[in-house]
């Protein structure tokens, strides 16, 4: 613990909204914050050098996809994710947990853990909360998370009760086997929709806090409206002393919504996934930069951004890259994506100072970036 700690420099006024300084082995993370995903040990199309210009503090990598591919072994004997990947900053990864349950192509769970097969070639695996922090212990992130059984949209009420026990369980084991000092363990709270059992899950879970909280199985299908739902019943229970992750979320009005109702941090695979589609986010709402409108536009992505992308390019030459289906345009569209919203953190994390994102979320709801 004593690598890790949790400052609360400002609470707004209007909204309870908060501003904090987290230390980590690797840097200083100043909340809230936006987490590019760096899934397979890169932010896809990136290299470190593009993730830096975006004003990235940390990244996220993924433990099922590593542990696949190339193998844990291989990056411990690099030296750890930081080194095997040139990135100095703070890193964050997730326990594999909902790649397990999503991704793979058959899957059996018990209390002891999930036996699975492999996306890639069909071969059998098992995943135990023990093996599940040892492989992110060996990985060498700052941050690692729970091993937790995230139940699927739609599940019903006993079946999520049972999860949420399950991983209230593994998260016991998790606490036991974690030993890597120089990592701190994030629980993650569960509960699908059923607000009792989102309550019933934090007030279980809180014990097992020491410097950062998670929520997970939200923004998984559900209407928007059922997530904000969950995010009203959990605030009051969160504690205030370390930063809560809102997991998998990364759309503007979202984000936006969230830092309103107590969360610190972020992650999402959708800026770079808008980008290979050749959509960006901007102040003017969600833009299909391969669209023919764009063909003699010579003018930047984003009139209000100052990303590499939008300073040195056009949405017209953008869009000629993505037609002819050259690697830049998505690389360029990634970069804007990225520093867009961790621009838009910016700006709250402004008003939150200023005791004024109230008056900033009102702004932003009538404009057409809440609706990218």
């Amino acid at each position: 613990m004593t690598n890790f700690s949790f400052k609360l420099k400002h609470i707004c006024t209007q909204t309870g909204a908060r501003v904090g300084e987290f230390r980590t082995p690797h840097g200083i993370i100043e909340t809230p914050v936006f987490m590019p995903v760096g899934t397979q040990a890169t932010v896809k199309g990136l290299s470190v050098e593009d993730v830096e210009t975006t004003g990235s503090q940390i990244l996220l990598s993924n433990t099922y996809h590593l542990y696949m591919r190339p193998g844990t072994e291989i990056v411990k004997n690099a030296g750890g994710l930081h080194k095997f990947m040139n990135w100095s900053k703070p890193i964050l990864t997730d326990s594999g947990g909902f790649q397990v349950f999503s991704l793979a192509k058959l899957n059996k769970i018990t209390d002891d853990g999930v036996t699975f097969n492999s996306h890639i070639d069909g071969s059998s695996h098992h995943f135990t909360p023990e093996s599940a922090t040892q492989i992110q212990s060996d990985l060498g992130a700052d941050i690692i998370m729970a091993f937790d059984e995230c139940s699927e949209y739609g599940a019903t009420h006993s079946y999520a009760e049972k999860a949420v026990r399950r991983t209230i369980d593994w998260l016991a084991r998790c606490e036991k086997s974690h030993k890597n000092k120089n990592q701190i363990l994030f629980p993650i709270v569960q509960g699908n929709m059923f607000s009792d059992l989102r309550e019933l899950s934090i007030k279980e879970t809180i014990s097992y806090a020491k410097c950062g909280i998670a929520v997970g199985g939200l923004s998984v299908g559900e209407p928007k409206d059922e997530m904000f739902k969950m995010l009203d019943t959990l605030a009051p229970h969160y504690p205030q002393n370390m930063p809560h992750y809102l997991m998998g979320v990364g759309s503007p009005d979202c984000i936006v919504e969230a830092i309103m109702r107590g969360i610190d941090m972020f992650d999402c695979v959708l800026p770079t996934r808008m980008a290979r589609f050749g959509a960006a986010m901007t102040s003017l709402g969600r833009l299909t930069i391969r669209n023919a409108e764009f063909k003699n536009d010579h003018t930047p992505v984003d009139e209000k951004c100052d990303c590499y992308a939008c300073r040195s390019y056009s949405k017209a030459y953008i869009r000629h890259l993505l037609n002819v289906d050259e690697i830049l345009g998505a690389r360029l569209l990634s970069i804007h994506n990225i520093h867009y919203l961790i621009n838009l953190t910016k700006r709250v994390k402004a008003a939150i100072l200023n005791n004024s994102l109230r008056d900033f979320y009102i702004d932003f709801k009538n404009s057409l970036e809440y609706h990218n």
